[in-house]
This record gives C-alpha cells, structure tokens and sequence, in this order.
C-alpha cells in the first residue's frame, strides 16, 4: 500500500503465542516482531497485537545505564525500544500492538493510548491505575508501584515493542535490577494487589476490548 493513510478500517488482530503452554523465547519473538511488523507497514495487515509470556529474560532499551542492570551477569538483551532496563518472564502478559500510525497521532499519544488501556483493564479488577508524570507506564498510587511498564519504537510509521503487565505475585527478578531507572518506587502486580493471581489467559481476553476501544478510529477500526 502506498500513498497517505490514515487510521485503518480493518479490525485489530490478536495473536496468542502461549500464554501458560509454553514460555516465549524473547529473540524469536523478536524476529516474528519485525516479520509481521514488515507486513503491517506495507498495508498487507490490519494491526496486530501478539501476547506471550517470556521465559525470563532481561531486556535494555538505549538509554540503560550501567548500574541499572544486574550485577550478578545475569545476560541482558539490548533492544531497540526507548526506555530503560525491564524484566520479562513466567506469569507476566507482555503485548506487541504492531500498529500503524498516522502522521496526526504522535509518539506519546499513543503510549497514552497503551496506558488507557491498561487502566481499564485494571479498573475491571477493582484496581484503579493512575499515570504518573514524567514516568511512562501504569501505576498504582499511596506508596507509588509500577504495575505495568511501557517501551516501544517507531519504524516507517508502524509501531514494535510494547507493554508489560505484571500479573503473577513472583516480582524476585526485579531486585536484581533498577527498573526503568527508578529507584524510589517499587513494582507490583495483580496477583499481589489481588490476593490471588488471574490466569494469564483470561488477563488477556480481558485486555483485548480496551486495546480496541483505545486505538479505534485513531489507528485501527
């Protein structure tokens, strides 16, 4: 497809990549990123969302600095996402909204999108998540924990990367590292702030009408 394009009319696309049968590989994931990725700038997708659950892996985006990460050598993936230093593994639901983006939807705008999302879907389980500014990504409030982080890229106007959701109570993994660069608040997750963990599986089914309503008629139908 080529020529100016607007939001497209085509329905958003969800692809479910496990979810509790198996662990994700975070570089081949990656590969399948950019391969549909590909697509979806040329026209020849709708906008895709792809949900896995990472076996565990620690990711750097461009500006990590060094005593962000761990110190213990524990292997470090460098991507090319903004944000900082994050955590992927068993029991978190991680999406990649591979979306096409009009020149009249920015780059913020559509993390708030993302961010829009997640606070509804939150607010499904009785959690009402806030935006903090300054810091991308979704939180709870009174003390402030980061419950969902948020790192993407712009490539020919199609979006990669995305969003992480913590859902299990097992947060252990992020002690080795200073999340996002943030050290003086703490992470959390449903499963903690819930008393019991979600399936992972119906977290996400939960999150698909949010994802939709956020970007209809801005980026997808």
């Amino acid at each position: 497809m080529t020529g100016p394009r607007g939001a497209d009319p085509r329905p958003i696309e969800f692809r479910y990549l496990g979810l509790g049968e198996h662990l994700a590989d975070y570089r081949a994931t990656l590969a399948e990123q950019r391969r549909v990725h590909a697509l979806v700038a040329s026209g020849e997708l709708p906008a895709q969302v792809l949900f896995v659950e990472h076996a565990p892996v620690y990711t750097a985006g461009r500006r990590t600095l060094p005593q962000e990460r761990p110190a213990d050598g524990s292997e470090v993936i460098e991507v090319d996402r903004g944000g900082k230093i994050t955590y992927h593994g068993p029991g978190q639901l991680v999406g990649y909204p591979i979306a096409f983006v009009p020149w009249k939807v920015g780059v913020v705008d559509y993390v708030r999108m993302l961010e829009e999302a997640l606070i509804g879907l939150l607010a499904d389980y009785g959690l009402q998540g806030i935006r903090v500014p300054g810091r991308t990504g979704v939180w709870l409030d009174k003390p402030q924990r980061k419950i969902a982080a948020i790192g993407i890229r712009v490539s020919h106007q199609t979006t990669l990367h995305g969003f992480a959701l913590n859902v299990s109570d097992d947060l252990a993994a992020f002690q080795k590292i200073i999340p996002c660069g943030i050290d003086d608040a703490g992470v959390t997750s449903l499963g903690r702030e819930l008393g019991e963990t979600p399936p992972l599986l119906a977290v996400a089914q939960r999150l698909e009408p949010h994802l939709r309503a956020a970007l209809k008629g801005r980026i997808a139908g």
